[in-house]
């Protein structure tokens, strides 16, 4: 079993229970190690599902009495569409909330569907044209430089004739963050260059060092980076 799947099964087998289940037998329910349920049970109150500890003898793992989930009333293939949408985001810097948003619509999703849309998900794969380095910044921090708005520090790879990431060149720039961007197989880090004194687009994949300064600069125009995209067909998503 998947670690997705078990967790949805530990969300099904908790909100059943009229006892609390230990670490200990819910390992052997699931044919895991303690410590692997118990990093499956952080997960999932990581992600909003309210399991607590009962101490004592008989004390274990429960979800609070109050709590229901909310009817989403989902069709399997509108299931299927938003678990795939949230899937397409593993390598994207909304990695950890995308994750966390699968383990949720999972878990209210009809049980007439889950098979039939577990099965087409799994028939659904998706080849990454440039992989990062292993010295990639984790794809979490970007998310959080987005957020913050303060002036960061990147070290940037240059470019092989093969358009991949070049490991003997980088430059080091300053750049206000302005937003993330998708384009094709890659998403970028967009932002005013202080190094080239223009707005530039930065392929996550290429960035080894990020480092997030004190300096909350000025906002820039919006009108240029507006400018800098009208040569591209590009949408909102909002």
């Amino acid at each position: 079993m998947k670690r997705a799947e078990r967790q949805y099964a530990l969300v099904d087998l908790l909100r059943g229970a009229r006892r609390p289940w230990s670490a200990a037998r819910l390992a052997a329910e699931f044919g895991v190690s303690a410590r692997t349920i118990e990093r499956d049970l952080r997960s999932l109150q990581l992600a909003g599902v309210p399991i607590y500890a009962e101490q004592g003898a008989a004390g274990g793992y429960s979800i609070l009495r109050e709590y229901t989930l909310p009817p989403l009333n989902l069709s399997a293939p509108e299931s299927l569409a938003v678990l795939a949408g949230l899937a397409l985001l593993e390598s994207s810097p909304y990695q950890a909330a995308a994750r966390r948003a699968r383990a949720k619509i999972a878990a209210v999703m009809q049980e007439e569907h889950r098979g039939a849309v577990h099965e087409m998900l799994g028939m659904i794969q998706v080849i990454d044209a440039v992989a990062p380095t292993d010295d990639a910044v984790p794809l979490g921090l970007l998310s959080d430089v987005i957020a913050a708005r303060r002036l960061v520090r990147l070290t940037y790879l240059g470019e092989n004739e093969d358009g991949g990431p070049d490991l003997s060149t980088s430059t080091v720039r300053d750049v206000e963050t302005m937003g993330l961007l998708r384009a094709g197989d890659a998403w970028l880090l967009a932002g005013w260059c202080r190094l080239r004194d223009a707005i530039r687009g930065f392929r996550i994949e290429r960035i080894t060092r990020l480092e997030i300064l004190g300096e909350v600069p000025e906002p820039r125009d919006p009108a240029l980076l507006e400018a800098d995209l009208a040569r591209w067909p590009t949408r909102r998503l909002a």
